[in-house]
């Protein structure tokens, strides 16, 4: 009789502890399916990772296709569907913009297309840029530049694109002297008040430095980061080619580089 009522009371526990976990796993799965992100709103953001990877490749000349790059930042995208919590208080398209773009820039880390000896000549443009800037109270000028440094036009500007495309990589891994001025003009986010604070500061830099640029530049600027328009239609505008509007568009990116240090110098 006693080893009857303690199974009894062994098979009550038991069913207990199921129905225990039957209630928790379905509250897991009711939480999980409120958090989860379903394949229409996924298939819907797939248009940002192709408007992220063409941004990319206008920044540089990466060695992996574009295709490569879809598919990175499509499993980003995916990644972020999975991992989006609500209760974080950001907005999915937010949250899934910052993950495809860095499973793009992670994806592109994995490449060194930016050898030593490009760096030592982007080191070399920006001290000679430098120079000039400290002798003159001016931003040099390409032709100045050029003629300082030795080289033909056409080569400054490769360092000029050199020098963007190691920009852009450097995001969220930058040095202290790797400026990530393409992520303070295009898209920044910004958490902590410190990080405010900063982000503040540099875009009173910016704005100081933008003003300075050479007419064109100024507008290329304007143009690109604050109302949205391709490199295409800037070249429309202009009525200049494509590719010149790039080369201007690094130069200027380049003259801000320099800004920013001197500012960064107390110069």
């Amino acid at each position: 009789m006693a080893l009857q009522t303690k199974k009894t009371s062994e098979e009550s526990i038991d069913q207990d502890s199921r129905a225990h976990f039957r209630t928790a796993a379905r509250r897991a799965y009711k939480d999980q399916k409120k958090h989860q992100i379903d394949n229409q709103q996924i298939a819907e953001m797939l248009p940002l990772v192709h408007k992220v990877v063409q941004r990319v490749i206008i920044y540089i000349k990466p060695p992996l296709s574009k295709e490569d790059l879809v598919s990175a930042g499509t499993l980003g995208l995916v990644r972020a569907a999975r991992d989006y919590d609500p209760a974080h208080k950001v907005r999915f398209s937010t949250y899934a913009y910052i993950r495809i773009r860095g499973a793009i820039l992670d994806e592109l880390r994995k490449w060194s297309f930016v050898p030593p000896s490009v760096d030592k000549q982007i080191g070399r443009a920006l001290q000679a840029g430098m120079e000039i800037a400290e002798q003159t109270g001016l931003q040099p000028t390409d032709t100045q530049l050029a003629e300082k440094l030795d080289i033909p036009l056409n080569k400054l500007y490769a360092i000029f694109e050199n020098t963007r495309a190691k920009q852009f990589v450097s995001i969220d891994t930058a040095q202290p002297d790797d400026l990530p001025l393409t992520e303070s003009l295009a898209e920044p986010n910004t958490n902590t008040p410190l990080d405010q604070a900063q982000k503040k500061e540099l875009v009173a830099e910016l704005a100081a430095a933008i003003t300075q640029l050479e007419q064109k530049q100024r507008r290329i600027i304007i143009l690109y980061y604050q109302q949205q328009l391709t490199m295409k239609q800037i070249a429309e505008v202009f009525e200049i080619t494509e590719p010149r509007v790039s080369q201007l568009h690094a130069s200027a990116l380049f003259n801000l580089s320099l800004k920013l240090r001197q500012f960064k110098d107390g110069k």
